[in-house]
């Protein structure tokens, strides 16, 4: 039952990218997360009245994605930019990837004057290659006292 239910969504997915005009590219991505459905590993559940609310990281397949961090605690954008970079890290460790090897980062700030000083802590921290990165300001700020947070999906 579990072949035949992959063999489904390889020929969903693989459908899916022609469709859409993607091509091999799409199919050899597709593929390995069909292939991988079954295998999906969480790490760092965050429960809320003894019920898991969220994962800190999930991995499937050769893919990491890492959930939302933020810091707490006192300091400027600067040292919130470093912790949150730093969670990360230890996240992506964890699930055997790395900084390197960051394929996508989503950045949120509390406020969008801090831009330039979160730049200045991001840059280099992922290595000669960069991820693709989106930045935005949350309208209300992002939850609780944290300047900033991050999620950012991963290989391995």
């Amino acid at each position: 039952m579990e072949t035949q239910r992959r063999s489904i969504l390889k020929r969903l997915f693989a459908s899916a990218a022609g469709v859409v005009g993607l091509g091999a590219a799409s199919k050899a991505i597709a593929a390995p997360v069909a292939e991988a459905a079954a295998e999906k590993e969480v790490f760092n559940v965050v429960m809320q009245d003894d019920v898991p609310l969220f994962s800190g990281s999930t991995k499937m397949g050769n893919l990491v994605f890492v959930a939302g961090k933020g810091y707490h605690k006192e300091g400027d954008i600067k040292v919130h930019t470093d912790e949150v970079l730093k969670e990360l890290e230890r996240e992506l460790i964890k699930a055997g990837s790395s900084m390197e090897k960051v394929l996508k980062v989503s950045v949120f700030l509390h406020d969008l004057n801090d831009y330039k000083g979160m730049n200045e802590v991001y840059k280099g921290r992922f290595g000669k290659k960069p991820p693709v990165r989106t930045t935005v300001a949350v309208y209300g700020g992002v939850p609780g006292d944290s300047l900033v947070e991050m999620d950012c999906i991963a290989y391995i």
